[in-house]
Protein backbone atom coordinates (compact mmCIF):
# COMPACT_ATOMS: atom_id res chain seq x y z
CA UNK A 1 0.00 0.00 0.00
CA UNK A 2 1.72 3.40 -0.93
CA UNK A 3 1.50 5.70 1.69
CA UNK A 4 2.42 8.84 -0.08
CA UNK A 5 -1.04 8.92 -1.38
CA UNK A 6 -2.53 12.32 0.42
CA UNK A 7 -6.60 12.22 2.00
CA UNK A 8 -8.80 14.49 -0.19
CA UNK A 9 -8.84 16.52 3.30
CA UNK A 10 -5.15 17.21 2.89
CA UNK A 11 -5.28 17.93 -0.60
CA UNK A 12 -7.56 20.51 -0.14
CA UNK A 13 -5.74 21.95 2.61
CA UNK A 14 -2.64 21.82 0.30
CA UNK A 15 -4.97 23.97 -2.25
CA UNK A 16 -5.95 26.60 0.60
CA UNK A 17 -2.76 26.90 1.44
CA UNK A 18 -1.39 27.86 -2.29
CA UNK A 19 -0.10 24.38 -3.69
CA UNK A 20 -2.04 24.67 -7.02
CA UNK A 21 -1.09 21.08 -8.06
CA UNK A 22 -3.36 20.14 -4.92
CA UNK A 23 -6.35 20.55 -6.84
CA UNK A 24 -5.36 18.80 -10.36
CA UNK A 25 -4.46 15.64 -8.11
CA UNK A 26 -7.94 16.12 -6.36
CA UNK A 27 -9.94 16.19 -9.90
CA UNK A 28 -7.70 13.72 -11.56
CA UNK A 29 -8.49 10.95 -8.47
CA UNK A 30 -12.17 11.29 -9.00
CA UNK A 31 -12.16 11.94 -12.52
CA UNK A 32 -13.02 8.36 -13.85
CA UNK A 33 -16.11 8.17 -11.11
CA UNK A 34 -17.41 11.59 -12.10
CA UNK A 35 -17.35 11.49 -15.92
CA UNK A 36 -18.71 8.04 -15.66
CA UNK A 37 -21.88 8.95 -14.02
CA UNK A 38 -22.32 12.39 -16.31
CA UNK A 39 -21.75 9.77 -19.17
CA UNK A 40 -24.07 7.14 -17.73
CA UNK A 41 -26.76 9.96 -17.35
CA UNK A 42 -26.41 11.67 -20.51
CA UNK A 43 -25.33 8.78 -23.21
CA UNK A 44 -23.35 11.56 -25.13
CA UNK A 45 -19.71 12.02 -24.81
CA UNK A 46 -19.13 15.68 -26.09
CA UNK A 47 -21.73 16.73 -23.87
CA UNK A 48 -20.80 14.59 -20.47
CA UNK A 49 -17.89 16.20 -21.24
CA UNK A 50 -19.02 19.54 -21.20
CA UNK A 51 -20.92 18.80 -17.94
CA UNK A 52 -17.61 17.53 -16.23
CA UNK A 53 -15.51 20.67 -17.01
CA UNK A 54 -18.86 22.61 -15.70
CA UNK A 55 -18.86 20.36 -12.90
CA UNK A 56 -15.02 20.78 -11.49
CA UNK A 57 -15.08 24.74 -12.32
CA UNK A 58 -18.08 24.94 -10.25
CA UNK A 59 -16.41 22.78 -7.40
CA UNK A 60 -13.16 24.90 -7.59
CA UNK A 61 -15.13 28.10 -7.66
CA UNK A 62 -17.34 27.10 -4.37
CA UNK A 63 -13.49 25.69 -3.02
CA UNK A 64 -11.85 29.47 -3.58
CA UNK A 65 -14.95 31.13 -2.09
CA UNK A 66 -14.66 29.56 0.59
CA UNK A 67 -18.38 28.03 0.09
CA UNK A 68 -17.14 24.33 0.72
CA UNK A 69 -17.38 22.75 4.21
CA UNK A 70 -15.46 20.18 4.28
CA UNK A 71 -17.04 16.97 5.95
CA UNK A 72 -15.18 14.43 4.55
CA UNK A 73 -17.54 13.90 1.32
CA UNK A 74 -15.64 15.10 -1.46
CA UNK A 75 -16.56 12.96 -3.92
CA UNK A 76 -20.48 13.10 -3.05
CA UNK A 77 -20.20 16.53 -2.90
CA UNK A 78 -18.90 16.42 -6.67
CA UNK A 79 -20.79 14.05 -7.85
CA UNK A 80 -24.16 16.26 -6.33
CA UNK A 81 -22.63 19.42 -8.56
CA UNK A 82 -22.36 17.07 -11.44
CA UNK A 83 -26.58 15.63 -11.13
CA UNK A 84 -27.64 19.53 -10.84
CA UNK A 85 -25.34 19.97 -13.71
CA UNK A 86 -26.70 16.75 -15.51
CA UNK A 87 -30.27 17.96 -14.39
CA UNK A 88 -29.61 21.89 -15.93
CA UNK A 89 -28.90 20.11 -18.80
CA UNK A 90 -32.25 18.18 -19.43
CA UNK A 91 -33.50 21.12 -18.70
CA UNK A 92 -32.40 23.21 -21.09
CA UNK A 93 -33.04 20.65 -23.99
CA UNK A 94 -36.76 19.98 -23.02
CA UNK A 95 -37.17 24.35 -23.54
CA UNK A 96 -35.19 24.10 -26.79
CA UNK A 97 -36.01 20.90 -28.31
CA UNK A 98 -37.30 21.50 -31.87
CA UNK A 99 -40.91 19.90 -32.68
CA UNK A 100 -41.69 18.06 -35.45
CA UNK A 101 -44.67 18.37 -37.58
CA UNK A 102 -46.93 15.44 -35.62
CA UNK A 103 -45.88 17.38 -32.18
CA UNK A 104 -46.70 20.48 -33.42
CA UNK A 105 -50.33 19.91 -33.61
CA UNK A 106 -50.09 19.35 -38.12
CA UNK A 107 -51.03 16.06 -39.53
CA UNK A 108 -49.70 14.94 -42.68
CA UNK A 109 -51.80 17.31 -44.92
CA UNK A 110 -50.34 20.19 -43.14
CA UNK A 111 -53.27 21.20 -41.74
CA UNK A 112 -53.86 21.53 -37.66
CA UNK A 113 -55.74 18.98 -35.90
CA UNK A 114 -59.03 19.19 -34.51
CA UNK A 115 -58.35 18.09 -31.05
CA UNK A 116 -55.66 21.18 -30.14
CA UNK A 117 -55.88 22.30 -26.92
CA UNK A 118 -57.62 25.38 -26.23
CA UNK A 119 -56.97 28.14 -23.50
CA UNK A 120 -59.18 26.17 -21.02
CA UNK A 121 -57.66 22.95 -21.65
CA UNK A 122 -54.05 24.41 -21.03
CA UNK A 123 -55.36 26.33 -17.95
CA UNK A 124 -56.63 23.57 -16.33
CA UNK A 125 -53.54 21.55 -17.21
CA UNK A 126 -51.44 24.04 -15.74
CA UNK A 127 -53.53 24.37 -12.76
CA UNK A 128 -53.73 20.37 -12.20
CA UNK A 129 -49.86 20.84 -12.32
CA UNK A 130 -49.57 23.32 -9.88
CA UNK A 131 -51.44 21.29 -7.40
CA UNK A 132 -49.70 18.25 -7.80
CA UNK A 133 -46.18 19.93 -7.72
CA UNK A 134 -47.54 21.66 -4.04
CA UNK A 135 -48.28 18.10 -2.76
CA UNK A 136 -45.07 16.71 -3.82
CA UNK A 137 -43.12 20.30 -1.72
CA UNK A 138 -45.41 18.32 1.26
CA UNK A 139 -43.43 15.31 0.69
CA UNK A 140 -40.80 13.65 2.81
CA UNK A 141 -37.96 14.98 1.55
CA UNK A 142 -36.94 11.58 0.33
CA UNK A 143 -39.73 11.00 -1.69
CA UNK A 144 -39.69 14.15 -2.90
CA UNK A 145 -35.97 13.60 -4.50
CA UNK A 146 -37.38 10.05 -5.79
CA UNK A 147 -40.31 12.04 -7.19
CA UNK A 148 -38.59 14.69 -8.92
CA UNK A 149 -35.70 12.47 -10.31
CA UNK A 150 -38.17 9.63 -11.70
CA UNK A 151 -41.05 12.33 -13.52
CA UNK A 152 -39.11 15.97 -13.78
CA UNK A 153 -35.40 14.30 -14.80
CA UNK A 154 -36.87 10.43 -16.61
CA UNK A 155 -34.19 9.26 -14.55
CA UNK A 156 -34.63 4.83 -13.84
CA UNK A 157 -34.90 3.71 -10.17
CA UNK A 158 -31.22 2.32 -10.62
CA UNK A 159 -29.75 6.29 -11.36
CA UNK A 160 -31.90 7.09 -8.82
CA UNK A 161 -30.51 4.79 -6.51
CA UNK A 162 -27.42 5.10 -7.42
CA UNK A 163 -27.70 9.11 -6.93
CA UNK A 164 -29.23 8.85 -3.55
CA UNK A 165 -26.87 6.44 -2.74
CA UNK A 166 -29.36 3.69 -1.60
CA UNK A 167 -30.63 0.66 -2.70
CA UNK A 168 -33.09 -0.21 -5.53
CA UNK A 169 -35.43 -1.72 -3.31
CA UNK A 170 -35.74 1.98 -1.28
CA UNK A 171 -35.60 4.23 -4.29
CA UNK A 172 -38.33 2.16 -5.70
CA UNK A 173 -40.07 1.90 -1.88
CA UNK A 174 -39.94 5.80 -1.23
CA UNK A 175 -41.92 5.97 -4.87
CA UNK A 176 -44.70 3.90 -3.36
CA UNK A 177 -44.90 5.71 -0.28
CA UNK A 178 -44.62 9.16 -2.51
CA UNK A 179 -47.33 7.70 -4.37
CA UNK A 180 -49.83 6.54 -1.43
CA UNK A 181 -48.84 9.91 -0.03
CA UNK A 182 -50.03 11.63 -2.91
CA UNK A 183 -52.99 10.08 -3.35
CA UNK A 184 -53.94 10.74 0.07
CA UNK A 185 -53.25 14.21 0.44
CA UNK A 186 -55.38 14.78 -3.28
CA UNK A 187 -58.25 12.71 -1.38
CA UNK A 188 -58.15 14.84 1.52
CA UNK A 189 -57.90 18.15 -0.38
CA UNK A 190 -60.72 16.60 -2.39
CA UNK A 191 -58.71 17.95 -5.78
CA UNK A 192 -59.67 16.79 -9.04
CA UNK A 193 -57.31 15.73 -11.73
CA UNK A 194 -58.72 15.21 -15.38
Amino acid sequence: MNVNVLSDRVLLNNYLSGDRSAISELIERHSQRVRSYIGMMVKDDDVADDIFQETFIKAVKVIDEGRYTDSGKFLSWVLRIAHNRVLDYFRREKSSRQLNESEAGYDVLGTLRFAEPNAEDRLVHSEIENSVRQLIDLLPEEQQEVVRLRYYSKLSFAEIAEQTEVSINTALGRMRYALINLRRMIQEKNIVLN
